[in-house]
């Protein structure tokens, strides 16, 4: 089944002849420290949160005049080529946000006093709505998308240390560990990023930005191996209705596409999991005889107070749901620790669908990401062997590393046990990834649930919020039987198919 549809599923479908996964911070810093100065003609950023002294090689010890900070990396650029055009478009976010991270994005502006570096606070969507979207191109020739921001509290490594100085943030104080992935293309599908951009900051500063002609050269950082060659890669977004723009739900489509796609494995690596639409489509496949896994990761616990009352109640009834259609054992679902039981923070977006469909980006698997803020993501098919032993790679790597083994371990174990949940159950001796199971709720949090306060699904939901349970749900009824007669449908043509074959 083919998932990407432009126009449906996805924006545009474009080629990359290089891909590659950046698993955790530490991963995509360096990238970006080879990758900056590179730039020749452009370098554009979108954001939802940015901080200029975030360290790109963090190494235990913080001060005030530290070379590596992105925001020196940046004015040293300008400097060395003032036609270099470096623009940064990031979420001008509510105060209480922006208090919790020290004011910035909105202080980072005298960073750039006197330079050529243009930062724009982007406030160009409804009320209550964000821009989400993490996009960085450099001279249309690279770019790079997926849920990780360039903040002091992001970088850490797949190790996830209990104690890792290099966490270090300005006040000197250490942020807990943290999962990120990003994923890395060239060609035209870096260049699209890049006119996603001019669109943005067209419609945000009422500004045309021109597409500046090919610098000739190769800015791919040499330290980062391609996982993947000559594929094509489907560009999706999420835009809400605003002004005089229709709303975009391309990866609330895709998302559901895909889950009706599966086959063998539904791997799922996400910081939010409160979406009914979803929760029903999973269910649905659950409830098949012959269905595929669900393998959930998530974060045990929300480290803002908000999302602790909104996201991670919500959750509770979506867990309680899937546990209740999960006839057959199929579900599993998970929270990661450190070695010392230190929660590990989930921040990553990821979808492998099989060994056919790798999706990497900013949209969560909440009512909001899917029609109420922007977002962006990435998705490649295994068409070719080497391509979907790729996808395979990268869920099994993701599996492992949260457990201290190797993808190779994971897909070994996986072999041996015959399905992913028996090779996590094998492998998972140290406890580390501990189960995700629905708690009791008190009666406030149950109307916060129930109503998916803070979350809502579209504009127009916004503004309904004791409505939007019943159209959330009913949503997801509809949706729910849809999938159903498209399975229904898949079946009969396999076993027509089958039976033409006998025959």
């Amino acid at each position: 089944m083919n998932t990407l549809i432009p126009g449906a599923t996805c924006w545009r479908t474009a080629a990359a002849q290089r891909a590659a996964f950046l698993i955790d911070n530490e991963a995509y810093f360096n990238a970006l420290a080879e990758l900056l100065p590179k730039a020749r003609k452009s370098i554009y950023l979108l954001g939802w949160g940015f901080d200029p002294r975030t360290r790109l090689a963090p190494d235990g010890f913080d001060g005030p005049d530290d070379p590596d900070e992105v925001g020196r990396v940046l004015v040293e650029l300008s400097r060395k080529r003032p036609d270099l055009d470096i623009r940064l478009l990031i979420w001008k976010s509510a105060l209480p946000i922006s208090a919790s991270q020290n004011f910035f994005p909105h202080r980072a502006k005298h960073w750039f006093r006197g330079t050529t570096v243009q930062l724009r606070l982007d406030e160009s969507v409804p009320f209550g709505a964000c821009h989400h979207q993490k996009v960085l191109v450099v001279d249309d020739a690279v770019a790079i998308c997926g849920g990780g921001d360039i903040c002091v509290d992001r970088w850490d490594t797949p190790a996830h240390l209990d104690d890792d100085r290099r966490r270090i943030m300005p006040d000197q104080e250490c942020h807990a560990p943290r999962h990120e992935v990003m994923m890395m293309v060239d060609g035209a599908a870096a260049e699209a990023l890049g006119d996603l951009f001019r669109q943005r900051w067209r419609v945000s500063a009422d500004e045309v930005v021109p597409k500046s002609a090919p610098s000739g050269e190769d800015p791919w950082p040499q330290r980062v191996p391609a996982h993947l060659t000559d594929v094509e890669i489907g560009i999706a977004r999420t835009e809400p209705a605003w002004r005089h723009h229709p709303m975009v739900d391309e990866i609330r489509h895709l998302t559901l596409a895909s889950i009706a796609a599966a086959k063998d494995v539904i791997y799922l690596e996400n910081q939010y999991f409160t979406s009914p639409i979803y929760t029903e489509a999973l269910a649905a496949r659950l409830a098949e005889p012959t269905g595929p896994e669900v393998v959930l990761i998530s974060t045990g616990r929300s480290p803002s107070w908000f999302d602790q009352l909104t996201m991670d109640r919500a959750r509770i009834n979506m867990l309680w749901r899937l546990r209740a259609a999960d006839i057959f054992g199929r579900f599993h679902a998970y929270w990661p620790v450190t070695p010392a039981g230190e929660t590990i923070i989930v921040h990553s977006k990821v979808t492998v669908i099989d060994d056919h469909l790798a999706r990497v980006g900013s949209a969560n698997l909440n009512n909001r990401s899917g029609g109420f803020d922007t977002e962006c993501e990435l998705a490649v098919r295994g068409e070719s062997p080497e391509a979907r032993l790729s996808i395979a790679a990268l869920r099994d790597r993701l599996i492992g590393h949260f457990m201290g083994y190797t993808g190779d371990a994971v897909s070994k174990a996986r072999q041996e046990r015959g399905s992913l949940g028996a090779a996590i159950a094998a492998l998972n001796r140290e406890g580390r990834l501990r189960p995700l199971e629905p708690q009791k709720m008190s009666a406030p949090g149950q109307v916060i649930a129930a109503f998916h306060i803070g979350d809502p699904a579209d504009v127009a939901d916004s503004w309904r919020v004791f409505r939007r349970r019943e159209r959330l749900y009913e949503t997801a009824r509809r949706l729910g039987r849809v999938l159903a007669d498209k399975r229904a449908k898949l079946s009969e043509e396999a076993e027509v198919h089958d039976q033409g074959k006998v025959v």
